[in-house]
C-alpha cells in the first residue's frame, strides 16, 4: 500500500511498475482520503480513484484498490460507475475497498469533509449507508434491467449501470473493526480487512465475524481475512516476524503499508526482504 500523500505521482506510479513485475507482491492498495492524514497536514494529498484509474492503466498484472473508499465521500451508483471504468481500465483487476468512513474522533480526517463542502453522516446513518450501498453497487454490476431504490439512506429512480465490469463483480473487501461494520462485512464481503493494530484484537474481530455470519447462515471461510501492516524499511526483521504471526492467526492476506517517501527499489526490498522470507 502507497498512500499518496507527502508524495508526487511519478514516485507511486514508479513503485507501482516494480511490484508489477514482482510475482511475490499480488496486489496493491492506495488510500481514500482527500486531505493528508499524518506528516504535513498542507502537504499534497492525489485523489484515490482518479489515480487508482491512472495506475491500472499502467499496469498489467497486480489486482488493485483503495485501501478502503470513504462510503461518505460519493453516492453509490457514482462509485459503482467510477469502480465498473477502473475495472475495465485495468481488464479486471479490481477489488473494491470499501468502509463506512473517517471515524468521528480522527480530526486530521474529519477535517477534509469540511473542507470539500461534504456531510459528515451520524454514525448509525453512515453505517445504514454502507449496507444499502453493498447492495446497490453489486445489483449495478450484475442487472439488466434499471431498477428503483427506496432504502433509508439510498433512493434512486431508474439505476442502470452500463458498460458492466469485467469481472461477473469484483470482490468487495470491507475494512472495519467495529461490530457494526463487520455485521455488514458477514453480509456482503469477500474480503474483511482490519487496519493493522494488535493481532490479538484482530484474532478476536475475527473470531467476532464467523458469529456475525453464523447468524445469517452464512459460511465464515466464503470470506477472506485481510489485515494491513506498517513496515520500516530501517527493520524488515520487525515486519517479517509480524507478517508470519498474521498468517499463522489466519490472514492469508496482508497489506503492507509502505511510508512515504519511498526508496529506489522499495518494492523489490518488500518482495526480497519481507515476502521472500515469510
Amino acid at each position: 500500500m502507497t498512500a499518496q500523500m507527502q508524495t508526487t505521482y511519478d514516485d507511486l506510479l514508479r513503485v507501482w511498475l516494480e511490484a508489477d513485475e514482482l510475482p511475490g507482491i499480488e496486489h496493491a492498495w492506495l488510500f481514500d482520503h482527500l486531505m493528508p492524514i499524518g506528516g504535513d497536514p498542507l502537504g499534497p494529498a492525489l485523489d484515490g480513484w482518479t489515480t487508482l484509474c491512472a495506475l491500472a492503466a499502467r499496469t498489467r498484472r497486480l489486482r488493485l484498490g483503495l485501501l478502503v473508499t470513504s462510503n461518505r465521500f460519493r453516492p453509490p451508483a457514482v462509485l459503482a460507475k467510477i469502480a465498473t471504468t477502473v475495472d475495465v481500465v485495468s481488464g479486471g483487476r479490481l477489488d473494491l475497498g470499501i468502509g463506512v468512513g473517517s471515524r468521528p474522533d480522527h480530526p486530521l480526517a474529519r477535517r477534509e469533509y469540511e473542507a470539500h463542502g461534504l456531510p459528515f453522516a451520524a454514525t448509525a446513518d453512515a453505517v445504514t449507508a454502507l449496507d444499502e450501498a453493498c447492495t446497490v453497487i453489486r445489483r449495478l454490476w450484475t442487472e439488466t434491467e434499471p431498477f428503483d431504490v427506496a432504502g433509508e439512506q439510498v433512493r434512486l429512480t431508474g439505476a442502470f449501470g452500463s458498460p458492466k465490469p469485467v469481472q461477473a463483480h469484483p470482490p468487495i473487501v470491507i475494512g472495519g473493526r467495529a461490530r457494526a461494520t463487520l455485521r455488514i462485512a458477514a453480509r456482503h464481503a469477500d474480503v474483511w480487512n482490519i487496519p493493522g493494530g494488535d493481532l490479538d484484537d484482530a484474532v478476536a474481530r475475527s473470531a467476532l465475524l464467523d458469529e456475525l455470519c453464523a447468524d445469517i447462515d452464512r459460511d465464515p471461510a466464503e470470506i477472506t481475512r485481510s489485515i494491513h501492516l506498517g513496515v520500516s524499511y530501517d527493520d524488515p526483521t520487525d515486519a517479517r516476524e509480524r507478517v508470519s504471526a498474521a498468517v499463522g492467526a489466519g490472514f492469508g492476506h496482508v497489506v503492507l503499508g509502505l511510508p512515504a517517501p519511498f526508496p529506489q527499489g522499495a518494492a523489490r526490498w518488500v518482495a526480497d526482504e519481507i515476502v521472500a522470507q515469510v
